[in-house]
């Protein structure tokens, strides 16, 4: 079984116009996945990323550039991450199809893990 990175990509503004009452029903929709992939032994690390955009770092040689991202006219963020086994893209795929991020209407890169 190989390990599958969701990254979660969504609106810089992601749920921020949702009540609360309405939050807390797209949290437990992130909680039931969750749930249903643990209990079929296939959930490994995830996590939500702070609503602020981080760092940015480039560098060629000993140059390093920092910057606070995203930048303003950015379109998309990524606002967190999965980590599920499954036996090739297209079980991933079919794992991935029901995760609420899709529903809410973000975009999820599937990427296999390349162990080293």
């Amino acid at each position: 079984m190989s390990q599958f990175m969701l990254l979660l990509h969504e609106s810089p503004t992601g749920f921020t116009d949702l009540s609360p009452e309405r939050m807390q029903e797209v949290i437990g929709d992130y909680q039931a996945w969750a749930g249903r992939m643990s209990e079929e032994g296939r959930l490994g690390p995830h996590q939500k990323l702070k609503d602020e955009g981080g760092r940015w770092l480039t560098g060629f040689g000993s140059e390093l550039k920092v910057v606070d991202g995203p930048f303003a006219e950015a379109k998309e963020v990524i606002g967190g991450y999965f980590i599920i086994d499954a036996d090739g893209y297209d079980d991933a795929v079919e794992l991935t199809r029901e995760h609420p991020h899709l529903k809410y209407g973000g975009r999820v890169e599937l990427r296999e893990v390349d162990p080293v």
